[in-house]
Formats: C-alpha cells, sequence, structure tokens
C-alpha cells in the first residue's frame, strides 16, 4: 500500500497558502480518484481507496508542518510500511517557479521544515517527494510570513495547474516508478530555470 502524504496546516485560516499546496494536491486526488477523506487516525485526516488498482492511504497531517513527521511516523509504524518503497510525499518548495513541480526518490530538505521533520522522525531521506514551485520569498519577507500568505491571481492560476500535474505525478510514481516520473514532469520548466 502506498502511503500518499500531502503536508500543509490544518484549518480554515491557512486554506489557500503557499505552505498548503500539499493539502491541496490531496484533495485532488481524492476528488479524481473517489477517495474519501473520512476518517482521523495518527494525528491527520486520512482516506483508504484505489488508485489505478493500487491501494493507497491518503494522508494530511494535523500536526502542523514543522511537526508532520510526527504523524507520518505512526502512519508507517502502524501500517508496516517501508518509506522508501511505500511514501510519497508532496510539498511545497520556495526554490521553484510558481508552476514547476519537481519529482525526487529521495534527498535533503532544502530548508523546508516538514521534511526535515519527517526525515528526522523515520530516520530516513530516502522517500519519494513531489515539489510544487511557490516562488521565492521577496526580501522584505519574513520566511514564516512569505509560506504563510497567498497567491496573487496570476500565480494562483499556475499554482492551481501545477497541483493537478503533481497529482498526476503521484500516479506515474506509483505505476511507473520514479524515473518515469522525473522524465515526464519535471521537464516542464522554463528555459531560464536552473534549480
Amino acid at each position: 500500500m502506498y502511503i500518499i502524504a500531502g503536508l500543509g496546516n490544518p484549518g480554515p485560516k491557512y486554506n489557500g497558502t503557499r505552505h498548503n499546496v500539499g493539502f491541496d494536491t490531496i484533495d485532488i486526488l481524492s476528488d479524481r480518484f473517489g477517495i474519501p477523506l473520512d476518517f482521523e487516525k495518527h494525528r491527520a485526516i486520512c482516506g483508504k481507496g484505489l488508485i489505478e488498482g493500487e491501494k493507497v492511504l491518503l494522508v494530511k497531517p494535523l500536526t502542523f508542518m514543522n511537526l508532520s513527521g510526527e504523524s507520518l511516523r505512526e502512519v508507517l509504524s502502524y501500517y508496516k510500511a517501508d518509506p522508501e518503497k511505500d511514501l510519497i510525499v508532496i510539498s511545497d518548495d520556495i526554490d521553484l517557479d510558481p508552476g514547476i513541480i519537481r519529482v525526487r526518490p529521495s534527498g535533503s530538505a532544502g530548508g523546508h521544515n516538514g521534511l526535515k521533520n519527517i526525515i528526522a522522525e523515520t530516520g530516513s531521506d530516502r522517500f519519494s517527494r513531489v515539489r510544487i514551485g511557490v516562488g521565492a520569498k521577496p526580501h522584505a519577507f519574513d520566511l514564516a510570513d512569505w509560506v504563510l500568505s497567498r497567491f496573487d491571481e496570476k500565480n494562483r492560476e499556475l499554482v492551481d495547474e501545477a497541483e493537478i500535474r503533481a497529482a498526476s505525478a503521484v500516479v506515474c510514481l506509483m505505476k511507473e516508478g520514479c524515473d518515469k516520473a522525473m522524465n515526464e514532469f519535471n521537464r516542464k520548466e522554463k528555459t531560464n530555470d536552473q534549480h
């Protein structure tokens, strides 16, 4: 069974913020595949179902972003899941422009506190992740204020489209593996994007 976790902060005041693109993508998968997010366990909102014949658990941790790993450690332990094979994490990335997504099989947290906590709690950085660009922080902004802010109209459209592609990237990751997903989804970027 695949554990597909979207990172974000719970509560209406965080809806639509940069930090919540992971939650948004879980909602897209829930709608697309008819998997209701209908139970709360392991300090997360969860939904069980099938994506193209594969058993999945959709997870939105309720621990707030910086403690996402505490919830996911409980989920992985309960289902005896191996992060390297079974876990896919969807998160925001300030190093990518809005509208860009990036699939990776493993790697560092890159300064992202949610990913940092997952690595600390699971003891591994070898889990697949789909990162959604939310744009770099302007100089005048505090980082926390930036990731908790909302997009302007133009970037909201780019990010809405990126979230839909991120959901497709998750399915590709499951069905065809990380290399195929990277080839398919990482190339859709601007020519001047050197990240």
